[in-house]
């Protein structure tokens, strides 16, 4: 009888890093995975990494190495802003396997292959200009409220901030697609739902730095649809 293969995740930065880093999390645990503490040792250790903290690249190393303190055989893959801004830099951090950018830190599962150590890491990071796609994520179990993510990306190229280059232009989804999924969290008896995002006051907006244009309805649209349709 096979061993259930375990998983353990490291997170980074804000909120919605968490709330993705959740998302991830039940992703693994529907292909029959368990996830488990990050001391014991799992198989497979997903780290979703920040390049707004200082001296990302210190941290990022020092988790893999208290990942593979705790299982020298332990597959490492890094996800998140810092994997997409410097994928080569944390490519050459020993025992990491795969590095994974925006595009594709949703698809961690089918970079896994056979969980064998890599001579070299599996870098897959494209252009931040091909990240269109909104993906929704929350937080679930972790603590009593939940973290909604209602907009990701940001349209502002302000000269001190990496996070345009890490997550793309701004974009978010349909009110309706966010309303239902906030149903959900409510009927599991999550108590309070906080919303998230890069810059919440920008859901809607589409598009290029200066277009206007909000096909999803704005912020305020969106908390007055929660408000009338979600009982928490």
């Amino acid at each position: 009888m096979n061993k259930q293969k375990t998983v353990a995740f490291y997170t980074l930065g804000c909120k919605l890093n968490y709330a993705e880093t959740s998302s991830i999390s039940r992703i693994f645990e529907q292909k029959g995975f368990y996830k488990t503490d990050f001391e014991q040792g799992a198989d497979v250790y997903v780290i979703n990494t920040c390049s707004v903290t200082e001296n990302a690249d210190k941290k990022c190393r020092k988790i893999v190495q208290q990942a593979l303190r705790h299982n020298p055989n332990a597959y490492v893959m890094v996800v998140g802003c810092y994997a997409q801004l410097k994928p080569q830099e944390i490519a050459s951090i020993e025992g990491v396997d795969v590095v994974l950018g925006a595009a594709e830190k949703f698809n961690l599962i089918n970079y896994l292959d056979d969980l064998q150590k890599k001579q070299s890491a599996k870098v897959q990071a494209n252009s931040i200009k091909t990240i269109h796609p909104f993906v929704p994520s929350h937080s679930m179990g972790d603590r009593t409220r939940t973290f909604l993510k209602v907009q990701d990306g940001c349209n502002y190229t302000c000269a001190f901030c990496t996070i345009p280059l890490a997550r793309g232009n701004s974009r978010s989804t349909h009110i309706d697609q966010i309303v239902q999924e906030a149903q959900q969290i409510a009927q599991k008896g999550v108590k309070e739902i906080v919303l998230t995002g890069v810059n919440t006051g920008d859901f809607g907006l589409t598009g290029e730095e200066g277009d206007k244009n909000r096909p999803f309805g704005s912020f305020l649209d969106l908390i007055k649809q929660l408000d009338q349709q979600v009982d928490v």
